[in-house]
């Protein structure tokens, strides 16, 4: 068994692209990289609408899956050492309870933990048009320290697939938490690659 160096906690939360949670825990396997996997009840409802990954499919990604009612995991205390968390989708309602510190979940508590730990945050959130209390809960996210990163496709890649977009926006993801990765196609990086 390989002793893997470094943790990253990935939630997937109700909000529509679970797709971006599965091909983050994915593009991980094979890092040094040690997941740990939330997934709140409306994400697994999510997952199975929207892909044909099973239940098991996505929990076999994770090095470590979690229970989203257990206060008293691990990753629950500052003591657990990790190099952040990504929310991948992240909702309106996680989004909330991040904003506001009234974490009723794994989840959220997690979520909170980071913050107050001053690690990396990042939230992909799903959500379209947004509303001033969405807004106003990004913003007092991106004040404590929280990144933003909504599921923003990238077309000078000029994806050819669904699949592609996906990968671009996991691969950015992974990109800020420094993590090598070729799901990126870089903007005019081949001027500086000769």
């Amino acid at each position: 068994m390989t002793v893997k160096s470094q943790r990253l906690i990935v939630g997937i939360s109700g909000a529509s692209g679970a797709i971006y949670g599965v091909r983050l825990l994915a593009a991980l396997r094979d890092t040094p990289i040690e997941t740990h996997l939330i997934m709140s009840k409306s994400a697994e409802l999510t997952r199975q609408l929207e892909t044909n990954y099973s239940r098991e499919d996505v929990h076999a990604l994770a090095d470590h899956v979690h229970n989203n009612q257990d206060m008293s995991a691990a990753i629950a205390s500052g003591s657990f050492k990790t190099l952040g968390m990504v929310i991948a989708p992240c909702s309106m309602r996680s989004l909330a309870e991040i904003a506001t510190g009234c974490t009723t979940t794994l989840l959220s508590r997690a979520a909170d933990v980071i913050l107050k730990e001053r690690r990396r945050l990042v939230l992909l959130v799903r959500e379209t048009p947004l509303n001033n209390v969405h807004l106003r809960n990004m913003l007092t996210i991106s004040e404590m320290g929280g990144i933003i990163a909504p599921p923003v496709p990238a077309f000078y890649a000029q994806p050819a697939s669904l699949d592609q977009l996906v990968d671009h926006t996991v691969g950015r993801c992974l990109d800020l938490f420094d993590i090598e990765n070729n799901l990126v196609t870089r903007w005019r990086e081949q001027e500086y690659t000769r």
